[in-house]
């Protein structure tokens, strides 16, 4: 029957309520039954291959020992990757081919993990395609909960899905799989460990500065004589020693200093006096909040200002915290003059520099 066999606005049903023929869009307004059949008509399954492995005994433990080899491929690859990442050095390159000039550590370590990831992986899916069995079953749709006795036979298939694995008949997997699911992940998680570094011990603690130390200026690294301080006056200094650092930007950044000099009758605490010379004073440049650098020096007021945060410092009270989030004085730098009349440390900071951590202590 043909669309202009059909009555206009008429829908053609099958006769038992839930086939119709598909409604066209100028019919209106047509109403549904709503309803579902019970059940639904199987549609069948193709017929099953048997795999070598089920006909052949044989095939089935070459099967075995390939699934095992695969796994055992990614036992191995962790290993070498454990010993990759404590052998190799890291700042080693060398020419590989098809890459090229590359860290040999960084290639043997993604070779090593993709082994053992690799093997992993395709000793499941060899093991799933010649030894798990792979029968396809049709399942009656049921309401969403299951009765007791169905829920029961669902966990009684699965355990005996486990036995279908011929995972107790097959040692040798399940032997080589617990190790190849057990070592790879060491391969992901010892960078993550060894990542983190040797702990700092008192790095955190120390600076470069050390008696006898020349103040310097920051950039030019030149050394600074008492007499060109000036009342108002402020230079951003390193340690002369900064020349022989290997880590530059590490040792800066605890070393930095900021040297002022005041009218002696100003500076109100004596330890501030005795660890200056004729009212040159220095101190830490980080700030103790954050770390951020102390670089705002208003002359008049004599307090030093953190941009970042305005954490405030009255450096002519020790460098007292006066304002903002800041919650200790900036270390006090103890200086004196040599010789020649250039200023020097004449002692390391006593205290740690920067923010708070657990183990600082104190002056």
């Amino acid at each position: 029957m043909s669309e202009h066999d059909t009555p206009h606005g008429e829908v053609v049903g099958t006769g038992d309520g839930y086939g119709s023929t598909a409604v066209r869009l100028d019919q209106g307004h047509v109403e549904g039954t709503g309803g579902l059949p019970a059940r639904f008509e199987n549609p069948g399954l193709p017929p099953h291959v048997a795999r070598m492995s089920d006909l052949d005994e044989k095939g089935a433990k070459r099967a075995e020992k390939q699934v095992a080899a695969l796994f055992g491929l990614s036992s191995l690859g962790t290993v070498l990757f454990v010993l990759a990442y404590f052998v190799i050095d890291p700042e080693k390159s060398g020419f590989i081919p098809g890459i090229g000039n590359a860290s040999i550590y960084n290639v043997a370590l993604g070779v090593t993990m993709g082994l053992a990831l690799l093997g992993c992986g395709v000793g499941a899916v060899h093991w799933a395609k010649t030894l798990m069995p792979d029968t396809e079953s049709v399942e009656e749709r049921h309401p969403q909960r299951a009765s007791d006795a169905d829920r029961q036979r669902v966990v009684t298939n699965l355990m005996e899905g486990g036995e279908k694995a011929q995972l107790g008949r097959r040692p040798l997997i399940k032997f080589s799989l617990a190790g190849a699911l057990a070592l790879p992940p060491i391969a992901i998680l010892l960078p993550l460990v060894g990542g983190l570094g040797p702990l700092p011990k008192d790095q955190l603690s120390r600076t470069m500065w050390k008696k006898g130390d020349r103040l310097v200026r920051d950039p030019e690294r030149t050394p600074i004589r008492a007499d060109q301080v000036t009342i108002g006056s402020v230079f951003h200094v390193l340690p002369e020693s900064i020349k022989d650092s290997e880590h530059v930007l590490e040792d800066k950044a605890k070393a930095a200093v900021l040297l002022m000099r005041l009218n002696p009758e100003d500076i109100k605490p004596q330890k501030e006096r005795d660890w200056g010379h004729e009212g040159i004073v220095a101190y830490s440049k980080i700030c103790t909040h954050v770390g951020c650098p102390v670089g705002l020096y208003e002359q008049q007021t004599h307090h030093l200002l953190c941009p970042c945060h305005q954490s405030t410092f009255d450096v002519t009270q020790d460098c007292k915290v006066i304002f903002g989030p800041a919650k200790r004085p900036l270390p006090q730098l103890k200086i004196t003059v040599d010789s020649e009349g250039y200023l020097v440390a004449d002692a390391p900071f006593r205290e740690a520099v920067g923010p708070s951590f657990w183990e600082r202590g104190s002056a």
